[in-house]
């Protein structure tokens, strides 16, 4: 089971909620088979963590590659993101 709900918008668009009550334990390192930009739709203090970088804010869209390790952090409230995934000409191009 997934630490979130989402909403299909459009083919690649897509609205994730996850839940103040999520358990912390949920929300594990993970990777994606596709590049995609992921946005805050709310104000959150959740943050967003690259493998061996500092966690980051959800202040502006923020990209991961395909294959990049990476989580989210729990803050309050609940997290509203957006996730557009990327075609897979544009990570073709991007080699």
């Amino acid at each position: 089971m997934k630490p979130f709900k989402e909403e299909k918008l459009e083919e690649t668009v897509y609205v994730r909620t996850f839940s103040s009550e999520t358990p912390e334990s949920e929300l594990k390192w993970h990777w994606d088979e596709e590049d995609r930009i992921v946005e805050a739709i709310e104000p959150t203090d959740w943050k967003f963590q690259f493998d061996n970088q500092l966690p980051i804010a959800f202040d502006k869209p923020i990209r991961v590659d395909a294959g990049d390790f990476h989580r989210v952090i729990k803050g309050s409230g609940n997290l509203v993101v957006k996730v557009t995934k990327l075609p897979t000409a544009e990570r073709i191009n991007r080699l």
